[in-house]
């Protein structure tokens, strides 16, 4: 029992730490200000606990998936959703504060939900946390513990995420959110481009 607290301890404080200032926060950020907080946090949630159990089920063997690939497919997605939210940021279509949040509003649950699980499940996909986690699973040969720990970690930066993101939304323009999170996106998008094929 010793050892599995130990491995449940320190997945849940490297990953915790690791990920705070890292793009799964600020992709999560940026979710919540598009869509409602809930199917966000639903969506990006369901995302990590995928990560961590593939994480943590194939242990030191997910270190060997080709980094060039994995960053030139994270590229795509992120150039995508910057491409989209540009879009929307940039439409002419002005609208006022009441019309704004209530678009806001009417996106459906399964929708918000499903995007923030493919933004995040792509974000995390061979990030640091998750080879992190792979490696913590083969060192403490304690996966469930170590998979729970992470997995936690990220739950708990995501809820940071959301409750800054709602806060933000209520302050801010949707369209002016939207502009900024496109570039945001943009960024993601050539550094994984770099990443892909200079790495």
């Amino acid at each position: 029992m010793g050892t599995a607290l130990i491995a449940f301890a320190s997945a849940f404080a490297l990953v915790f730490v690791v990920e705070l200032p890292d793009k799964t926060l600020v992709a999560t950020l940026i979710l919540t200000t598009r869509y409602r907080a809930w199917p966000v946090f639903v969506g990006v949630t369901a995302a990590f606990a995928v990560q961590c159990v593939i994480a943590a089920a194939f242990g030191g063997v997910l270190t060997l998936l080709p980094d060039q690939a994995v960053a030139g497919i994270v590229a795509v997605l992120f150039a995508v959703g910057a491409f989209l939210l540009l879009r929307e940021g940039f439409s002419e279509q002005e609208s006022d504060l009441d019309e704004e949040t209530s678009a806001q509003q009417t996106v459906p649950f399964l929708r918000a939900a499903l995007t923030s699980f493919g933004v995040l499940f792509a974000a995390e996909w061979g990030d640091a946390s998750q080879i992190a986690t792979a490696g913590l699973s083969a060192k403490y040969a304690a996966p469930v513990w170590v998979g729970l720990g992470a997995w936690l970690a990220l739950v708990s930066v995501a809820g940071i995420a959301v409750l800054v993101g709602k806060k933000i939304a209520e302050r801010i323009k949707p369209h002016l959110i939207q502009r900024v999170a496109g570039v945001v996106f943009a960024a993601f998008a050539l550094f994984a481009a770099y990443q892909a094929l200079f790495a």
